[in-house]
């Protein structure tokens, strides 16, 4: 099973929260707790040692999942549960568990309970649209991370890239050469990202010129060489068939 690359973007976690002092009741809320959700102020209302004790196992299911850890990411979330079921960005970090064990269903339930909780989560969002997009939903990732699209931030210029990176991979799987020829053009060499030599890539292996997509590649790898900045978009091209996996067939196992 490959490496998969689902943004965690945590926007405000209980993590943060939790260094938000809980009004008294004869006090009234600051700026920033009337800004929290309710589920974020129903975690302030707990006991400090409460928040403490889940704070030590989210971090811990957080750091788990980054060491690809998985069951052991899945059993801290267990614990973080028991004390705090209504997290947002805990049912998200369960979700992506399930993407890395291949359980799609499972994952977008998740997904599905945590955007009942925070359905303004960027994070969260984008997840759903990466299931859709490793499921070959086609029409419905698009349609997803056209909306995520505009909702990232102006300077967080990495993912933006990313997710009209993988528009542009709909777009062609959904036979709007023109369209995505376009996106394919929409930068060039001075971005400050891998976008126009992967989408040169995509471009060529579309017109089964294997030599020169590799040749993209190569160039692409020699520029970014931090092989945390390649990984997501080189498990863009295996998601979507370009390139094999190091692992071997990665189509969606049964449930």
């Amino acid at each position: 099973m490959k490496r998969f690359f689902l943004a965690c973007l945590l926007l405000l976690s209980p993590l943060h929260a939790q260094a938000v002092a809980a009004p008294n009741a004869n006090e009234s809320e600051t700026p920033l707790q009337a800004e929290l959700l309710p589920n974020q102020k129903e975690f302030l209302n707990l006991p400090e040692e409460k928040r403490t004790e889940f704070a030590k196992h989210f971090g811990n299911a957080s750091r788990f999942f980054q060491q690809k850890r998985i069951f052991e990411c899945l059993d801290a979330i267990s614990e973080a549960d028991a004390i705090f079921p209504q997290s947002a960005e805990l049912m998200n970090l369960r979700g992506s568990c399930y993407v890395e064990m291949r359980a799609f269903d499972k994952a977008t339930a998740a997904f599905n309970e945590a955007l009942k909780i925070a359905p303004k989560n960027t994070s969260i969002r984008f997840n759903v649209g990466e299931v859709l997009f490793v499921t070959k939903q086609w029409q419905q990732a698009h349609d997803i991370f056209q909306e995520v699209m505009r909702e990232i931030p102006e300077n967080n210029m990495a993912l933006s890239r990313l997710v009209e990176f993988k528009i542009m991979l709909c777009k062609v799987k959904l036979g709007q050469k023109d369209e995505a020829t376009i996106l394919a053009q929409k930068y060039d060499y001075q971005d400050d990202s891998p976008y126009h030599y992967y989408a040169q890539a995509v471009q060529a292996y579309e017109k089964k010129e294997l030599v020169e997509a590799e040749a993209w590649l190569g160039r692409a790898n020699r520029i970014f060489q931090d092989p945390n900045i390649i990984a997501p978009w080189q498990d863009t091209l295996v998601e979507i068939g370009y390139i094999k996996s190091f692992y071997g067939d990665d189509s969606p196992s049964a449930e």
